[in-house]
């Protein structure tokens, strides 16, 4: 009886050895020489897209001799994040193509949150303690949203550099907006505001974002509709308004037909801007 009480404890000891073994494996996370003093660069696809759609600029940046990492951080309807792949050792300007596996989701707040998660992520894993973003259409929302949410929360790392392109900030062509019909005032408040930029008339008196660094980019097809083809120049430039606290807001016009919407994400003149940008290269 005792040999057999001798067993069963030793064989609940190994168990209980494993699970803890598992469980230690689980939470641990990849020693990377230098990633607590990366500022990486999170990009943010539109409505409908994938982390493909960043791809092309992500490149760029690799091209530019400004990163050798890419990695992508997956992101489930639930919120749940999984980074796909790990921080080079002393890259200080790691790349993370943020995918939402939900990319029809309609509402900013939930953008937001998932945006949120990102971050954390990588701050629980890296250690990070500021970091860029960049987004292209809606991926824009995801980011204002998050700083709408975010700003004044002091235990998330600080966001340094902004880059929007494509922005539908107040309003979307066929929908909420049409060529011409909204327009901006002097100081740059649109003359309509739809829902969602009533809300985020919230950032403008945000003292928490006054060392943010921003680079707002539109296109203009140049046929006379002054917009993208999506999004009025009008929407796209009335970011200004929200933010007139910042410590560099910068705007810039993208001509011709490489300018619709849905190619700025592949544009080398937008790869240069941004590049120029964030880190300093050209």
């Amino acid at each position: 009886m005792k040999k057999r009480g001798l067993a069963v404890l030793s064989g609940l000891l190994l168990i209980v050895g494993f699970l803890s073994a598992c469980s230690m494996s689980a939470t641990q996370t990849p020693k990377i020489a230098g990633a607590s003093k990366a500022t990486p660069t999170l990009f943010f696809h539109g409505f409908g897209g994938s982390y493909h759609a960043e791809n092309h600029m992500a490149q760029a940046a690799v091209t530019a001799g400004v990163t050798k990492t890419v990695i992508r951080a997956d992101v489930t309807n639930s919120g749940k994040v999984t980074l796909i792949g790990n921080f080079k050792p002393n890259d200080r300007h790691p790349i993370v193509e943020v995918n939402y596996l939900n990319n029809r989701n309609p509402n900013y707040h939930t953008d937001a949150k998932w945006a949120k998660n990102v971050v954390v992520k990588l701050q629980q894993r890296y250690g990070i303690k500021k970091f860029n973003m960049v987004g292209h259409s809606v991926g824009n929302m995801s980011i204002v949203f998050y700083l709408l949410d975010n700003a004044g929360n002091t235990k998330l790392p600080k966001l340094q550099k902004q880059v929007d392109i494509a922005g539908h900030f107040n309003g979307i062509i066929g929908m909420d907006d049409a060529p011409n019909r909204m327009k901006l005032k002097a100081d740059g408040e649109p003359t309509k505001i739809n829902s969602h930029y009533r809300e985020l008339l919230g950032l403008r008196h945000d003292q928490q974002l006054k060392s943010l660094k921003v680079l707002n980019i539109y296109g203009d097809k140049n046929d006379g509709t002054h917009s993208d083809g999506d999004v009025s120049n009008a929407s796209s430039k009335s970011l200004r308004y929200l933010l007139p606290q910042v410590k560099s807001y910068q705007e810039k016009r993208i001509v011709g037909p490489n300018a619709q919407h849905s190619k700025l994400h592949n544009n080398p003149q937008v790869d240069r801007l941004l590049i120029r940008f964030l880190w300093g290269k050209s």
